[in-house]
């Protein structure tokens, strides 16, 4: 396995846990909110950054999908703006902070 790959399955991996985690912290505040609805002004702000997160571990994953389909299809390497593409998400910690 290449050092790029295990980067991209490092990513990908730091992705995935980083989902599982705000999922269940949607979960809890989902319940948490559905049982008054003045809630709603406590933690309205923090359900959507939850939502965010996955949202952008989403696009993380598209963006490496294409980085990937775009290497297996050339089949010649990745290009510079792939190799960028794949440093930033490498350097937020596949969480884009």
């Amino acid at each position: 396995m290449s050092k790029l790959e295990k980067f991209i399955e490092e990513v990908v991996n730091n992705v995935r846990k980083d989902r599982e985690i705000t999922k269940r912290l949607l979960d809890d505040a989902i319940v948490y909110l559905s049982k008054d609805e003045e809630r709603h002004r406590e933690i309205g702000i923090i359900v959507a950054k939850y939502v965010e997160t996955l949202q952008r571990s989403n696009d993380q994953l598209v963006k490496i999908s294409t980085i990937v389909q775009r290497k297996e299809s050339k089949n010649t390497g990745l290009s510079d703006f792939d190799k960028e593409e794949l440093f930033d998400i490498i350097q937020s910690g596949g969480s884009d902070e």
